[in-house]
């Protein structure tokens, strides 16, 4: 990965790929008050997932907005999985799979991007048989310029309260035009997206990265 690639947000999907194993439903969007425990919960599902996938895992990772302490945020936690091959799918997805999470998107053009889920799904429970919490596991790459984004935005966040702040404003806002809207998740995911860009890459700046 060169240091200016953590700037190209945007990667065209081929004409005609759909990215869903699983369709999201339209669903009220819950953007809760923080919870003190999302970041024991975090580290505690981030060892448990490393543990499954085993030694394809380069590195594992709570990130998003459950990960920044006082951030509200869906009590949903976000775990990044890093791995060797991606495609080599045999390599890190019967485990999970087994351990109850379920496959709902694979995106191989962005950044070799799979998502599984565990704990609810829209309507529906998945609850991983470990009993652990609502998670999206995303999987990249080695490289992955997506990864370094969430891990350098997610340690401004917890730097910068005035930022974290502006956030919190903007996912409270988003959720509520989403629902009013009867939307999707990505639906709310669009409407707050300028603004985590705009902090992501100033926070990249600072960490050191130049776009070119």
């Amino acid at each position: 990965m060169t240091r200016d690639a953590v700037f190209a947000f945007d990667v065209d999907a081929p004409p005609g790929a759909n990215p869903w194993v699983i369709p999201p439903r339209a669903a009220p969007i819950a953007v809760v008050a923080p919870d003190p425990r999302w970041g024991r919960q975090g580290a505690q599902l981030s060892e448990r997932i490393g543990t499954l996938v085993g030694e394809a895992a380069v590195a594992v990772e709570h990130v998003g907005s459950t990960s920044v302490d006082g951030l509200p945020a869906k009590p949903i936690l976000d775990i990044d999985v890093i791995v060797a091959d991606v495609d080599d799918e045999a390599s890190w997805l019967p485990p999970l799979e087994s351990a109850g999470y379920v496959l709902t998107v694979r995106e191989p053009w962005w950044h070799g991007h799979r998502m599984l889920r565990g704990g609810t799904r829209g309507d529906d429970v998945v609850a991983p048989t470990d009993g652990g919490p609502a998670t999206n596991i995303h999987v990249f790459g080695t490289g992955c310029p997506e990864h370094t984004r969430h891990v350098v935005l997610r340690d401004w966040l917890r730097a910068h309260p005035e930022d974290r702040d502006r956030y919190a404003r903007a996912k409270r806002e988003a959720a509520t035009a989403a629902t009013a809207a009867g939307g999707t998740v990505m639906d709310y995911n669009a409407m707050k997206q300028e603004l985590v860009r705009e902090i992501t890459v100033r926070a990249l700046i600072a960490a050191g990265y130049s776009p070119s």
